[in-house]
């Protein structure tokens, strides 16, 4: 197999050979056919996150085809398509047994054991999955079955950044129709996120960032105003946009720094609903006034979207299926393995809506 391996932060991940161990019992070797280049990928590269071991095989939106299955595999076949989730869930936990896989509570990610042979060192594969590598091996359960008339890119990006953005408004949030929403934000996940907004009815719904071509970007995906943060107030300009009141449900889904965390609840009305689903670096502070909260406003986390893969990612091709889920608009461009740094230097300069690494 072929991989992207990141051995330091803040250099160039370097595509190397491997050999990759057979599937044991409850596992599957997929054939990786098309990985998302995301940014928590990218959170990784520059350093943002430590607690992910290196070197690693990075990539964690990916779809495939099982190409071999373990002892005591029931669920899938060769032959089947599927969509790789890392938030499986145990499926006993408190959590887990009130719908919420992605908070699972023994289950952070997939275990990620090294299965990787043929150098020096000790590889591992990001949140046991290492889409960035041509092969993988997974646990049965992270292998979401799809149907096989959906091309891989598009069923690759509900893997993570569809799921997180789509499932944040219709799981998390819960948006209803008629309403307003703004949207901090316009990567892969803020776009799902108005998407998400759109399909559930709302009729306002306000894009924030601080490049132009990024705003182009959301008026693609459900957005019916923009608003330039480089320019102007976006709090003042989002309720100007609502009479005065403010939006009924605000999304962070940048993660970078504390300023767009705060606004996000300042220009929710009374009541309104905040949720915060940008991965933030490591011990990145938010402080807000206490009164800000006092008319009853919430404010609230979403991890994945609050997603149950196996139901959601079948469902969320369902709508593209039926037009409802702008998943071809996505990808601005396709890029073969050997490019994957300038995959990532087009994220960062905010060039593309998704970037996809396509396989052979």
């Amino acid at each position: 197999m072929k991989a992207a391996v990141l051995y330091e932060p803040n250099t160039p991940l370097v595509v190397e050979e491997f050999d990759l161990d057979d599937p044991r019992r409850g596992e599957v070797l997929v054939k990786t056919m098309a990985t998302g280049v995301c940014h928590s990928d990218w959170h990784v590269v520059k350093g943002d996150w430590p607690r992910i071991a290196l070197p690693s095989i990075l990539g964690h939106e990916s779809a495939g085809v099982v190409e071999a299955v373990g002892p005591e595999v029931t669920s899938l076949e060769v032959g089947d398509h599927v969509v790789l989730t890392w938030k499986p869930g145990c499926g006993r936990c408190e959590m887990c047994q009130q719908g919420y896989l992605s908070v699972c509570d023994l289950l952070p990610s997939v275990p990620s054991k090294p299965r990787i042979r043929g150098t020096g060192a000790e590889i591992s594969q990001m949140i046991g999955l290492g889409g960035f590598g041509s092969y993988t091996v997974v646990p049965e359960n992270v292998a979401v079955r799809v149907d096989k008339d959906v091309p891989f890119a598009q069923a690759a990006l509900t893997g993570c950044g569809v799921s997180a953005g789509v499932g944040a408004a219709i799981n998390t949030a819960r948006v209803r129709p008629g309403t307003s929403v703004a949207v901090f934000g316009c990567g892969g996940v803020g776009l799902n996120c108005m998407q998400g907004s759109a399909i559930a009815g709302a009729t306002t719904i306000i894009a924030v960032d601080l490049l132009d071509q990024k705003l182009d970007f959301a008026k693609e995906f459900g957005a019916t105003h923009t608003v330039n943060a480089s320019r102007e107030d976006p709090v003042e300009r989002i309720k100007d946009l609502t009479d005065g009141l403010g939006v009924h449900y605000a999304f962070e889904a940048i993660g970078l720094v504390e300023k767009p965390f705060v606004q996000s609840i300042e220009c929710t009305r009374k009541r309104g609903v905040t949720v915060w689903l940008g991965a933030a670096p490591n011990d990145t502070p938010v402080t807000i006034d206490a009164m800000a909260l006092f008319y009853e406003k919430t404010v609230m986390g979403s991890y994945l979207g609050s997603t149950r893969p196996h139901i959601d990612i079948p469902r969320f091709l369902n709508l593209y299926k039926a037009g409802e889920l702008k998943l071809d608009e996505l990808i601005t461009r396709t890029f073969p393995l050997e490019e994957i740094n300038t995959a990532f230097e087009a994220l960062s300069k905010g060039e593309v809506a998704r970037g996809v690494i396509a396989f052979d």
